[in-house]
């Protein structure tokens, strides 16, 4: 195989473990109904089955990017892969809450691994100008995994049960693992325009970088969305606007899949020209594209009862530009550190974003719908709780997205405001490096 197929391959290889990582994650989103009335579960429940996962996916994720800056990355993702799998068709044999909330914990550790290594060996295979577009795509997997968990779960759990559809979004691994050990991994920093330089690759020295602060902080409310909108848009969709289980989840599949590939392959063709004219670009632009976004949330939540196409189109652009975000904001990350600081760098990223965002996104947000479905009930007189209250709880609640979509782009736009320093400050120490080794 030459060097230009073997590249692709590899795309289409982490592409694939991607879109199974994503798959396997959202799957417990298209399942919330018939999990919460079979187990009996409150919002705030099924939100701590989506937070549990983040909690460990961050605190273990750390390590293990560490571990991808100096081990191989071949092997560590097929253990990852092996892991998560595994413990995603546990959850089918699950009889209680604390046994499904333990093949969550489960699969976050094996998911942790996914991020660091797919991006450090993708920035190994393609070089700086060329990163937005790859990253992109790998990154489309969120969409798109996303899109198939739902179109699949749904329908499944409709037919045979919602623990059949967990045991098939396991089945994938199968195929994905010995695929994965068939790739050739590349050396680190092949990819440069100069021979890699070892820059220190330690929690301190990335974290002196200014725009990696700005590029943490946006990450926080960028997943604090992204899972709020995985783990309740079925539900939403399901209490506000009374559609089915397998309708709630084809609906969410279509949200994800056109808004979620228009919107990477977007930032994917945004973000490799505008950085060949100014190196904040990237930043700027998922900047404007994040403010532009939040009305089209806002709309989409408050749409009446059976408006579905209304709030499909505005939720679908809402998530679109949402999904922007990773081509633009993941190819400057690889702007401002070094091959052998890739690792460590996502795993910190990810880290803050996941314990600080993800967690309480479905955490808060279940609390949130809860307080405000018990407040319609006493508002209405009633004394008990019904689905309708329910409804008006969730949709409520949802309305923290926009709120946040705003404050992302605030962030994102400060973070475009020192971009320029630390891209120049990295490369004069390489170049330092380089002249001292002379």
């Amino acid at each position: 195989m030459n060097r230009k197929k073997a590249v692709i391959f590899a795309v289409v290889v982490l592409f694939g473990i991607n879109l199974l990582n994503f798959y396997d994650r959202n799957a417990p989103g298209a399942l919330v109904e018939p999990m919460r009335k079979e187990f009996h579960l409150s919002d705030t429940q099924i939100g701590l089955l989506g937070s549990a996962f983040v909690w460990i996916y961050a605190i273990v994720g750390v390590p293990l990017g560490r571990i991808a800056d100096f081990w191989s990355r071949k092997k560590l993702l097929a253990l990852g892969v092996i892991v998560w799998s595994t413990l995603t068709a546990f959850a089918a044999f699950a009889g209680s809450f604390p046994l499904l909330l333990f093949s969550r914990l489960g699969v976050g550790v094996g998911e942790a691994v996914c991020a660091p290594v797919g991006t450090s060996w993708l920035g190994d295979l393609y070089p700086a100008n060329r990163r937005a577009r790859v990253l992109a795509l790998f990154m489309l997997a969120v969409p798109v995994g996303g899109a198939l968990s739902f179109f699949f779960s749904g329908p499944i759990a409709q037919a045979w049960g919602w623990r059949a559809a967990l045991v098939f979004a396991a089945l994938p691994a199968i195929v994905l693992v010995p695929a994965l050990l068939f790739l050739h991994e590349p050396e680190r920093g092949a990819a440069e325009p100069m021979p890699a330089v070892r820059e220190k690759a330690t929690v301190w020295s990335v974290l002196k970088i200014p725009t990696l602060w700005w590029i943490i902080a946006s990450g926080i409310f960028l997943n604090f969305n992204m899972y709020a909108i995985g783990t309740f848009l079925p539900a939403f969709l399901s209490r506000v606007h009374g559609m089915t289980l397998a309708g709630s989840g084809i609906a969410t599949g279509f949200t994800y899949l056109v808004g979620g590939v228009c919107g990477g392959l977007l930032a994917g063709q945004l973000g490799d020209q505008i950085v060949l004219k100014r190196p904040d670009g990237r930043l700027l632009i998922a900047s404007i594209i994040s403010f532009a976004g939040a009305p089209m949330a806002y709309f989409g939540m408050i749409q009446p009862a059976g408006s579905v196409l209304v709030t499909f189109l505005f939720l679908t652009t809402a998530y679109g530009a949402l999904n922007t975000y990773y081509g633009l904001v993941y190819s400057s990350i690889q702007d401002i550190v070094g091959p052998h600081q890739r690792g460590i760098t996502m795993a910190i990223y990810f880290m803050a974003m996941y314990l600080c965002g993800a967690s309480f996104g479905p955490l808060l947000t279940g609390r949130v719908s809860d307080y405000m479905a018990r407040r319609a009930m006493n508002a209405a007189g009633a004394s008990a709780m019904t689905e309708a209250f329910k409804a008006i709880g969730l949709q409520q609640a949802m309305l923290i997205i926009p709120i946040l979509s705003v404050a992302l782009g605030v962030v994102l736009y400060f973070g475009s405001r020192t971009i320029r320093g630390d891209i120049a400050r990295r490369e004069a120490r390489v170049q330092l490096a380089m002249a001292n080794a002379v």
